[in-house]
């Protein structure tokens, strides 16, 4: 790379911005709760909690698994439908100075078991309604519900650090999500307060909510894109409405929700966001102003149909993997018709962006490398898992400090003339479908497992899998 490579990355990676160093979710929820106590911060089919009132039951429920056991470093698996309840326990955990480790109560029971074994999770938060319960191998998982946990047990004041198990700080586990794993076996990423609470910031800053603003949440939890969902609104005074379960694959009602509740700010995949940009009732959604894609590649002719169905809106492309907290690139389209696909951007507060070659050196614009990434939106690891967390993050050779980490996204971008990245495809055996993070070796191998197949192999065809 010439100078001219080098001056474009500097530039692009300048984006220093002070956070709170001491900021965690926790913390941020809690500032908000004083400033609005008795604003709606929930509302799910036509039930509504306020500031006030949601942070008390979340208070409960933190002090309910403090008694447990349950402190800061802990993981406490969470198996709850989309509800109130959700919401609840959910910020009851990281109240109580937990990670939350999500698994979906529709999944085969073999892969909760293991994920919920891999990541030594004592606890699991369900619901009474949602039916959960551990199956024989995992005797050491006790299960709490969370709509059983009586108020009259525990008090609902705010949750300190004197009655957590440990002080709670920004480098402690946040989350343990787990994606596809090429060996046959789903990976946990483990990401600290610090890491999100930098994008939730970097968001906030750029987009500004306020109490007007209404943000759905739509996203399967196991998935890392409902984590800003889940936290952002509540962080600045606006309102969070809950799609019911399995609300998020149908478009009608997700119009009718959004039209009804006056939501102003949505995510999709792109693949949904086409199907929705199709829909009649789509174009009655008048509140809405932000939309968020991320998932897969954004196609020029699906950005076109949703501003097409509503002018009003402001279609911004999000790119990140679920090892860097979310999302650390952004694009916002501006109506170009010239390229195939919307770029994925420029990165976030903090976080530097590299196309490298196969020997770590930076490629020319235009030419397509492997996309590494840096700064503080860097997952801790893959839990439990160190020699796969040593083969994707490696030490950076651009930090002139040391010590420094970049990740090996496997993604294949080249820089464009502007300094935007645009998304090429893969380097690996690994496929995005309908927002889902998928290793077709993890499919392989489960069907080898079954001894009546010599050989497979798994592909994309139409947007269905084919083994």
């Amino acid at each position: 790379s010439g100078p001219g490579e080098r001056a474009l990355v500097a530039g692009v990676n300048d984006t220093g911005f002070e956070v709170d160093g001491s900021a965690t979710l926790v913390s941020l929820f809690a500032v908000q709760v004083a400033v609005s106590p008795d604003a709606v911060a929930v509302t799910f089919e036509g039930v509504s909690l306020t500031y006030a009132e949601f942070d008390s039951r979340s208070n409960v429920v933190a002090r309910a698994l403090i008694a447990r056991g349950v402190g800061v470093e802990s993981l406490v698996g969470l198996a709850v439908r989309r509800s109130l309840d959700l919401m609840v326990g959910l910020y009851g955990v990281v109240k109580a100075g937990a990670g939350y480790v999500p698994v979906d109560v529709d999944q085969p029971a073999d892969r909760v078991q293991y994920i919920l074994e891999s990541s030594g999770v004592g606890l699991v938060l369900t619901t009474s309604r949602d039916g959960f319960g551990v199956d024989g191998g995992a005797d050491d998982v006790s299960v709490l519900c969370v709509d059983e946990i009586s108020g009259g047990s525990f008090s609902d004041a705010a949750v300190s650090d004197g009655d957590r198990i440990g002080v709670l700080r920004p480098g402690n586990v946040a989350y343990v999500l787990f994606t596809s794993g090429s060996t046959g076996r789903p990976k946990g990423v483990s990401v600290c307060h610090g890491a999100i609470v930098n994008r939730l910031v970097w968001m906030q800053e750029r987009y500004g909510l306020d109490a007007r603003d209404v943000v759905v949440q739509k996203t399967p939890v196991t998935f890392d894109v409902s984590v800003w969902e889940l936290f952002w609104p509540l962080q600045v005074g606006a309102r969070l409405v809950v799609a019911r379960p399995d609300g998020h694959r149908d478009p009608v009602y997700l119009a009718e929700l959004m039209g009804v509740e006056g939501v102003s700010v949505a995510h999709f995949v792109p693949s949904m966001l086409a199907v929705f940009a199709a829909e009649e009732a789509a174009v009655g959604v008048g509140s809405l102003r932000w939309v968020f894609a991320s998932g897969e590649a954004l196609p020029v002719s699906t950005a076109r149909a949703i501003q097409v169905a509503l002018p009003g809106v402001r279609l911004v492309n999000l790119y990140g993997p679920t090892e860097a907290a979310v999302d650390v690139t952004f694009h916002e389209f501006d109506g170009a018709v010239d390229v195939s696909s919307v770029p994925i951007g420029r990165p976030v507060f903090n976080t530097r962006v590299f196309v490298l070659d196969s020997r770590l050196g930076v490629v020319p614009v235009g030419m397509v490398g492997e996309l590494y990434l840096a700064g503080v939106q860097l997952a801790r690891g893959y839990h439990g898992r160190a020699e796969l967390t040593a083969d994707r993050f490696v030490a950076d050779p651009f930090d002139s400090v040391g010590g420094g980490r970049l990740y090996r996204t496997g993604d294949v971008v080249r820089w464009s003339a502007e300094g935007e990245l645009e998304y090429v495809g893969r380097s690996d055996f690994q496929v995005k479908l309908r927002g889902l993070r998928i290793e077709l070796g993890e499919i392989e191998s489960a069907l080898l497992a079954e001894g009546v197949v010599a050989q497979a192999v798994v592909l994309v065809r139409h947007d269905q899998l084919v083994a």
